[in-house]
């Protein structure tokens, strides 16, 4: 097959990778010409996707990869095209379509007769059909039953996207039956998959039967992930008050089939976690469970604030070290990282607040409004906001001066525990 991914991002392009390692031919197409560039010149051009490097550099040396700036010239060569194109969205979950719509309207002006079109940006229930499938119609002037349109969300975390394709099953809902088992029958083609006698169904692909069905299963997957870092979150908060280590009791109760409870932590961060759950809302406002646990999520960077206040004193006029800007351990992003919450609380109480990141430099730090911490500058406190590797070995001579820590992620090392008054979210009483 030929095949379009447009949005050349960091699910697009390990797709298009992933695609032409199966030997179909592969566009890439994308708005910035740097990002075309590097693709075309076989470099990856963002880091931190495990083997993305050496499978891309393969692929563009066989000629079985491409990147181009025109979009619609490269649908009009496709027989599928798959669109990755970011949604953006407000703190509240409302959608801004603009970049979406303008993918699609490039898409549709090259759409040929036959072709298969997969959304796999997350979309609120009912965008495919009721949005995307007018607006390709317009563009295209071909009629509705002329061409495929499925939705199939990407279910895989930034980091580790090739082995995530394998692992999970992969999920389409077309919006006619002929257009699903289309969808089948493409992600077939194009995608492996590992053994899982775990699962009901084999591992592969599951047509679901509708691309509302679809788009709802990744916005349920999703929210439930979110539900239950709210509830885990509600418990450690009154773990807290009562002096009661909630990681033991979590691990107590999780040894029981029926229970999967979370992890607590200072924040939800991330494209994912934090905003389609408010999609859902959009689609769903009577939800009161799901706007609860987001509510919760949302208060507990102000609640590790407050913590620190509690044990640590006054903030007026401290210096405080807020140990990770990225949302997660080992990922260099900050789409709706705790980090901006955390370090607003501690200037609302007159504290000074100051970022480390190991996967940033210090003018990467600046550039995000923040300044810049070096382990072994004198600091007064700290709060642990990501849970990266290098943060599990500090000790106390590498934070002079520092007389309470704030665990926010509980990966701080016993010897840290040791040596300086440290209170982990959900265990805040059993600091060493």
């Amino acid at each position: 097959m030929r095949i379009t991914v447009v949005g050349m991002g960091k699910i697009g392009l390990p797709l298009a990778v992933q695609f032409a390692s199966k030997g179909h031919t592969v566009i890439g197409a994308d708005v910035v010409p740097r990002t075309v560039d590097l693709i075309n010149a076989g470099t990856e051009p963002f880091p931190g996707e495990t083997d993305l490097a050496r499978k891309l550099a393969i692929e563009v040396e066989a000629g079985r990869l491409t990147a181009t700036l025109d979009t619609t010239d490269a649908v009009r060569q496709s027989d599928a095209i798959v669109i990755v194109v970011p949604l953006f969205v407000d703190q509240d979950g409302i959608p801004d379509f603009g970049w979406m719509d303008a993918a699609t309207a490039a898409v549709g002006r090259g759409l040929q007769r036959g072709a298969l079109v997969s959304y796999e940006t997350t979309l609120p229930v009912g965008t495919t059909r009721d949005r995307f499938l007018p607006a390709l119609v317009a563009e295209s002037g071909l009629s509705a039953d002329e061409f495929q349109l499925v939705f199939s969300p990407e279910r895989v975390l930034t980091g580790r996207t090739f082995a995530d394709l394998r692992k999970y099953p992969k999920l389409v809902g077309g919006t006619t039956p002929a257009a699903g088992v289309a969808g089948v029958e493409f992600y077939d083609s194009v995608l492996d998959f590992d053994d899982r006698p775990d699962l009901d169904r084999p591992n592969g692909v599951w047509n679901l039967g509708s691309s509302e069905a679809s788009e709802l299963a990744k916005l349920a997957e999703t929210t439930y992930r979110d539900v239950n870092i709210g509830l885990a979150n509600q418990f450690a908060r009154y773990a807290d008050t009562r002096g009661i280590d909630i990681y033991s009791v979590i691990d107590a109760c999780n040894s029981q089939i029926f229970s999967h409870i979370h992890r607590p932590g200072v924040a939800v961060g991330g494209h994912c976690i934090p905003i389609y759950p408010q999609m859902y809302l959009w689609n769903d406002p009577d939800a009161t469970v799901v706007r609860a646990a987001r509510a919760a999520n949302r208060a507990m960077p102000a609640y590790a604030v407050a913590l620190l206040e509690k044990h640590h004193g006054p903030l007026a006029g401290e210096r405080v070290a807020v140990l990770g800007a990225s949302y997660r351990g080992g990922v260099k992003e900050t789409a709706f990282s705790g980090v901006f919450d955390v370090v607003e609380a501690l200037a609302s109480a007159g504290a000074t607040p100051v970022v480390n990141d190991p996967l940033y430099t210090p003018a990467e730090i600046e550039a995000l409004g923040f300044v810049n911490y070096e382990f072994g500058e004198p600091i007064d406190a700290v709060i642990v906001q990501a849970n990266h590797d290098e943060y599990t070995r500090v000790r106390a001579d590498d934070l002079p001066g520092v007389r309470t820590v704030v665990d926010g992620r509980g990966i701080t090392s016993p010897g840290l525990r040791d040596a300086v008054p440290t209170y982990v979210i959900g265990a805040a009483s059993t600091h060493q």
